[in-house]
């Protein structure tokens, strides 16, 4: 519960965080109710979505758009990876996230 306390601390001052990379695995508890919070919501931030195009799941959708549903500027594309972007296409990845920070 601290360290959890120390990340909500962090995340509410917004000249502390920049960016998020997320890995987003969990959405079975209290994701959920956020999830219902901010349905009407949209990321006002610019929103930069990248995805292993070799993953057939993320073949299936037009990645920008689904997320254009929820964001207000995203730009992005597909990397000749599967899921793990870092470990599977690490410079590829370091050099999108570099430009996309710039």
């Amino acid at each position: 519960e601290d360290a959890w306390r120390a990340y909500a601390a962090a995340l509410a001052d917004p000249t502390a965080v920049h960016g998020m990379c997320e890995d987003y695995r969990a959405s079975a508890t209290i994701d959920l109710e956020h999830d219902r919070q901010d349905l009407g919501s949209r990321v006002e931030c610019p929103l930069l979505v990248l995805w292993g195009t070799t993953n057939d799941v993320w073949t299936r959708f037009d990645m920008r758009q689904v997320w254009r549903e929820r964001a207000v500027d995203v730009t992005g594309q597909g990397l000749p990876c599967g899921h793990y972007l870092a470990d599977e296409e690490p410079v590829l990845t370091a050099r999108l996230l570099a430009d996309f920070f710039a």
